[in-house]
Protein backbone atom coordinates (compact mmCIF):
# COMPACT_ATOMS: atom_id res chain seq x y z
CA UNK A 1 0.00 0.00 0.00
CA UNK A 2 2.73 2.43 1.00
CA UNK A 3 4.74 1.49 -2.10
CA UNK A 4 1.89 2.34 -4.46
CA UNK A 5 1.31 5.64 -2.65
CA UNK A 6 4.97 6.55 -3.22
CA UNK A 7 4.62 5.63 -6.89
CA UNK A 8 1.50 7.77 -7.29
CA UNK A 9 3.42 10.71 -5.80
CA UNK A 10 6.22 10.05 -8.28
CA UNK A 11 3.72 9.95 -11.15
CA UNK A 12 2.22 13.24 -9.97
CA UNK A 13 5.73 14.73 -9.85
CA UNK A 14 6.41 13.56 -13.42
CA UNK A 15 3.15 15.13 -14.59
CA UNK A 16 4.19 18.43 -13.00
CA UNK A 17 7.51 18.17 -14.87
CA UNK A 18 5.44 17.64 -18.04
CA UNK A 19 6.82 14.14 -18.65
CA UNK A 20 4.64 11.87 -20.75
CA UNK A 21 3.32 8.59 -19.40
CA UNK A 22 5.69 6.76 -21.78
CA UNK A 23 8.63 8.64 -20.24
CA UNK A 24 7.35 8.04 -16.70
CA UNK A 25 7.11 4.24 -16.98
CA UNK A 26 10.85 3.47 -17.37
CA UNK A 27 11.72 5.86 -14.54
CA UNK A 28 9.27 4.16 -12.18
CA UNK A 29 10.43 0.70 -13.22
CA UNK A 30 14.03 1.68 -12.54
CA UNK A 31 13.16 3.23 -9.17
CA UNK A 32 10.75 0.58 -7.86
CA UNK A 33 11.85 -2.56 -9.71
CA UNK A 34 9.53 -5.55 -9.32
CA UNK A 35 7.26 -3.59 -6.96
CA UNK A 36 6.38 -1.15 -9.74
CA UNK A 37 2.77 -0.56 -10.72
CA UNK A 38 1.65 -2.07 -14.00
CA UNK A 39 1.92 0.02 -17.16
CA UNK A 40 -1.86 0.23 -17.28
CA UNK A 41 -2.06 1.63 -13.74
CA UNK A 42 0.70 4.13 -14.48
CA UNK A 43 -1.18 5.35 -17.56
CA UNK A 44 -4.41 5.58 -15.54
CA UNK A 45 -2.83 7.61 -12.73
CA UNK A 46 -0.84 9.77 -15.17
CA UNK A 47 -4.03 10.66 -17.01
CA UNK A 48 -5.86 11.45 -13.76
CA UNK A 49 -3.09 13.80 -12.57
CA UNK A 50 -2.80 15.39 -16.00
CA UNK A 51 -6.54 16.12 -15.90
CA UNK A 52 -6.15 17.99 -12.63
CA UNK A 53 -6.45 15.40 -9.90
CA UNK A 54 -4.51 16.44 -6.79
CA UNK A 55 -5.18 13.65 -4.29
CA UNK A 56 -2.74 10.73 -4.48
CA UNK A 57 -4.92 8.50 -2.29
CA UNK A 58 -7.32 5.97 -3.76
CA UNK A 59 -11.02 6.72 -3.62
CA UNK A 60 -12.81 5.01 -0.79
CA UNK A 61 -14.39 1.87 -2.06
CA UNK A 62 -17.01 -0.26 -0.45
CA UNK A 63 -14.46 -3.03 -0.18
CA UNK A 64 -15.20 -6.48 -1.35
CA UNK A 65 -18.40 -6.76 -3.35
CA UNK A 66 -21.29 -7.99 -1.30
CA UNK A 67 -22.48 -11.47 -2.00
CA UNK A 68 -25.94 -12.89 -2.06
CA UNK A 69 -25.30 -15.07 0.96
CA UNK A 70 -27.50 -12.98 3.23
CA UNK A 71 -29.49 -14.50 6.07
CA UNK A 72 -32.62 -14.31 3.94
CA UNK A 73 -31.00 -16.25 1.07
CA UNK A 74 -29.60 -18.85 3.48
CA UNK A 75 -33.12 -19.41 4.83
CA UNK A 76 -34.56 -19.62 1.29
CA UNK A 77 -31.94 -22.19 0.22
CA UNK A 78 -32.50 -24.21 3.41
CA UNK A 79 -36.28 -24.21 2.90
CA UNK A 80 -36.00 -25.21 -0.76
CA UNK A 81 -33.54 -28.02 -0.05
CA UNK A 82 -35.75 -29.30 2.77
CA UNK A 83 -38.51 -29.80 0.19
CA UNK A 84 -36.28 -31.59 -2.35
CA UNK A 85 -32.72 -32.48 -1.44
CA UNK A 86 -31.89 -33.71 -4.95
CA UNK A 87 -32.00 -30.26 -6.55
CA UNK A 88 -28.91 -29.27 -8.51
CA UNK A 89 -27.00 -26.08 -7.93
CA UNK A 90 -28.23 -24.75 -11.26
CA UNK A 91 -31.87 -25.47 -10.54
CA UNK A 92 -31.60 -24.06 -7.01
CA UNK A 93 -30.02 -20.86 -8.29
CA UNK A 94 -32.61 -20.45 -11.03
CA UNK A 95 -35.52 -21.13 -8.68
CA UNK A 96 -34.34 -18.67 -6.04
CA UNK A 97 -32.78 -16.17 -8.47
CA UNK A 98 -29.38 -16.37 -6.74
CA UNK A 99 -26.09 -16.54 -8.62
CA UNK A 100 -25.04 -20.13 -9.14
CA UNK A 101 -21.61 -19.41 -7.67
CA UNK A 102 -23.22 -18.34 -4.39
CA UNK A 103 -25.45 -21.40 -3.89
CA UNK A 104 -22.55 -23.84 -3.18
CA UNK A 105 -21.06 -21.28 -0.79
CA UNK A 106 -24.34 -21.07 1.13
CA UNK A 107 -24.77 -24.83 1.10
CA UNK A 108 -21.25 -25.68 2.30
CA UNK A 109 -20.43 -22.80 4.62
CA UNK A 110 -23.74 -21.60 6.01
CA UNK A 111 -25.66 -24.87 6.05
CA UNK A 112 -22.74 -27.16 6.87
CA UNK A 113 -23.22 -29.56 3.98
CA UNK A 114 -20.38 -31.42 2.34
CA UNK A 115 -19.35 -30.20 -1.07
CA UNK A 116 -20.85 -31.71 -4.13
CA UNK A 117 -23.95 -33.50 -3.00
CA UNK A 118 -27.18 -32.09 -1.72
CA UNK A 119 -28.12 -35.64 -0.75
CA UNK A 120 -25.89 -35.26 2.31
CA UNK A 121 -27.99 -32.37 3.58
CA UNK A 122 -28.41 -32.63 7.36
CA UNK A 123 -31.80 -32.10 8.95
CA UNK A 124 -31.92 -28.47 9.95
Amino acid sequence: MQRSLEQRMAIKFCVKLEKSAAETIPMLKKAFGVDCLSDRQIFRWHKAFAEGREDVNDENSAGRPSTSSSDDNVKRVRDLLNTDRRLSVRLTSETLDIMKTIVPEIVSQSLGMRKGRFLDFPNI
